[in-house]
């Protein structure tokens, strides 16, 4: 079959590999649907200690169950199937109270299992004996039950912001994330949502879908004062910095209330010291939140909102690709020339 692999040297490829077979307790699927990720695009750049060479990367997925171990038990060939890709291990105290994402001896589909940048996929029995596979409704399309993973991320984040009525909410970065996390700020009530964004081409893409955003630019304009203006001097209740950039999180604070909260949702690919300010946070009574990735209760829920409409992620599942030109569709995220990329194999 066809895979993306990451080998050795930090290289990634397209290359012929042998296909699976499922164990008695595994299950493998034909890849419908699978998404690059910002952690994807990360590793495109700069590689990535946690993956063990040589891997097929990838872990947002929608596959059709075709073979199956004669152990598994509750799903069948045929089966649509949705893979929460973070697996814990089901016993330490993180995972029994129901955050498996933040075991200690988590396993990740596209760094310790083969991902989901390939025609076909195992789907560990780990994965299945911990609940990390849902079927899907048959009203979801592909395309858009393949953008639940990173929802059920922003989900996460969300629940440590308690974002309410009256809210003004700041984004910063336009991306696919960013721009969930304003869809999702709005569905929770948010008065206002602002997004910090330099690169006006992307500021753009993201108002042509949500026109209800306020654009700010810090590289024109006074981040601190368009923040008075919109927030009448107080500042905004919830930051969200939705990008890898450390000096995104030194303005996070700047620009945040007295007893406001802060998601630093984006990881930083380098340093990652030298950018929050302790006494801001202590004399400002400031809340500061980290979100790693998502559970497979939270993955539920992404399916939930996007099958009953009230989330509408069809904007952001235009940019389709095949396997084969799955370089391009890094090309192009690498560039900024779009959003989001989905696989077709």
């Amino acid at each position: 079959m066809l895979a993306f692999v990451y080998g050795t040297q930090k290289s990634l490829a397209l290359l012929e590999i042998e296909a699976p077979k499922p164990t008695d307790e595994s299950a493998v699927i034909k890849v419908v649907a699978t998404s690059i990720c910002g952690t994807d695009l990360r590793t495109y750049r700069f590689g990535s200690p946690k993956i063990k060479a040589p891997r097929v990367i990838g872990h947002e997925v929608v596959g059709e169950i075709i073979a199956i171990g004669k152990n598994v038990h509750g799903f069948s060939v045929g089966d649509r199937v949705q893979v929460a890709p973070a697996i814990g291990c089901g016993k330490c105290i993180y995972c029994k109270e129901g955050h498996t994402n933040l075991c200690d001896a988590l396993e990740t589909i596209g760094f310790d299992y083969d991902g989901t940048f390939a025609e076909f996929m195992e789907i560990p029995q780990a994965a299945i004996d911990r609940g990390n596979v849902t079927k899907l409704s048959e009203d979801v399309p592909n395309e858009q039950a393949v953008l639940a993973e990173p929802v059920a991320c922003i989900i996460n984040a969300h629940q440590y912001l308690n974002i309410h009525s009256g809210d003004v909410v700041a984004i910063f970065g336009s991306g696919f994330i960013g721009c969930m996390h304003a869809e999702l700020a709005a569905i929770e009530g948010a008065e206002k949502v602002i997004m910090v964004e330099v690169n006006p081409a992307r500021a753009e893409a993201a108002r042509k879908i949500n026109d209800s955003l306020i654009i700010v630019n810090p590289n024109n304009q006074n981040l601190g004062e368009e923040i008075k203006k919109l927030t009448g001097g107080r500042g905004v209740n919830v930051s969200i910095v939705a990008c890898s950039v450390g000096s995104a999180q030194t303005d996070a604070m700047n620009i945040t209330a007295k007893r406001g909260r802060i998601s630093l949702f984006g990881g930083l690919p380098t340093n990652s010291t030298g950018f929050i300010d302790s006494n801001m946070i202590h004399y400002r009574e400031i809340s500061v939140f980290g979100v790693h990735a998502s559970s497979p209760t939270q993955n539920r829920e992404a399916l939930q909102l996007i099958s009953s409409g009230i989330l509408n992620v069809k904007p952001y599942a235009s940019n389709i690709f095949t396997l084969q030109d799955i370089g391009k569709a890094f090309e192009a995220l690498n560039s900024e020339k779009i959003m989001k990329a989905i696989i077709i194999p």
